[in-house]
């Protein structure tokens, strides 16, 4: 029998290349060796959102991009996280072993308290122990996750000890991390990290015609001012991308004459936009075909939650049993 794995991103609606090569293409690749699970937590999102307006069709459009990723909702399990009311009653549980203080301390929910001051709510400092409900509902054994998050899986795994512990079982699995290599994707900024919040991102299923027209506004090396200027593709964002999306003559070329001048910027992008929308096509495709047939996603994320509430469920029977809940 397969490991499996679990992880979850919050409902943001399109997906872009940050999104992407930071972690889609990895929920695809883990299929091929473990069981996988694969949540898209709209729970979560109502700890840093204002109203809900959009939730679900960010959770509709995200589902459209896992699958025309190439998810394979036949042997993985790809759902929303609402759907499985079994989380809820677990975060309760876990909530009684989990200390206020290690909550309040951690530096992600100082972070967000800063990001949010007005807006410091229970869920908020409650969002870890969710988190770990998450993972372990479903007797999960992996969580994919990059070196900068390991302190949240070594959290979930503190919570598990003193669960088990309190309750003398062994109910729920301490989860493991799979270190992944999770690439800091700038934006078409150059300098932050692409995301919608600062409109520097490029989304997967944009028009080929929106596509080039972000990556001619990327910028490129920023001490190469004129045209003949040479160029230093070390420290070039679009160089970066090549890497990812073009062949390795065409980077050993582009890495060649940039330095050289023989090549500028505007033709260096012009590549970049070309050998992009190519390597999107097929993804495209398919997510058209997937948004032609919405009723079909929306069973697809059904056919999903019904499969991880029965796992769910059995997980809390050996819970309710461990804490002596009446039955």
């Amino acid at each position: 029998m397969r490991d499996r794995v679990f992880s979850g991103a919050r409902p943001t609606g399109r997906q872009h290349l940050g999104n992407y090569l930071g972690a889609i293409q990895n929920y695809v690749a883990l299929q091929a060796d473990y069981d996988c699970v694969y949540c898209i937590v709209d729970l979560h999102a109502l700890t840093t959102v204002e109203d809900t307006v959009g939730l679900r069709d960010n959770t509709y459009e995200m589902a459209l991009d896992w699958l025309a990723a190439g998810i394979r909702p036949a042997e993985t399990i790809m759902f929303v996280q609402s759907q499985v009311p079994q989380v809820t009653e677990l975060h309760t549980l876990l909530s009684m072993v989990t200390p206020l203080g290690k909550l309040t301390d951690l530096p992600t929910f100082k972070e967000k308290v800063r990001q949010q001051p007005d807006n410091v709510n229970y869920g908020l400092v409650g969002y870890p122990v969710l988190m770990t409900a998450d993972i372990v509902l479903y007797k999960s054994h992996l969580v994919p996750v990059g070196v900068d998050q390991a302190p949240h899986i070594e959290f979930a795994r503190e919570i598990v000890r003193s669960f088990n512990y309190r309750f003398n079982t062994k109910a729920l699995i301490e989860p493991q991390m799979k270190n992944t290599e999770i690439p800091k994707v700038l934006g078409i900024d150059g300098k932050e990290k692409m995301g919608k919040s600062l409109n520097n991102h490029i989304e997967l299923a944009a028009a080929p015609e929106e596509t080039s027209q972000r990556v001619m506004r990327m910028v490129t090396d920023p001490a190469r001012l004129r045209r003949n200027d040479p160029g230093n593709p070390d420290v070039c964002n679009v160089f970066s991308m090549h890497k990812i999306f073009s062949s390795p003559a065409e980077v050993e070329e582009i890495n060649r004459d940039c330095r050289t001048a023989a090549l500028g910027c505007v033709d260096c992008k012009k590549l970049f936009a070309k050998n992009l929308n190519k390597s999107l096509e097929p993804f495209r495709a398919k997510r058209a075909g997937f948004a032609a047939k919405p009723d079909q996603v929306w069973d697809i994320l059904h056919d999903g939650a019904a499969r991880a509430r029965a796992i769910a469920e059995e997980t809390m029977k050996e819970v309710r049993a461990a804490v002596q809940l009446p039955e």
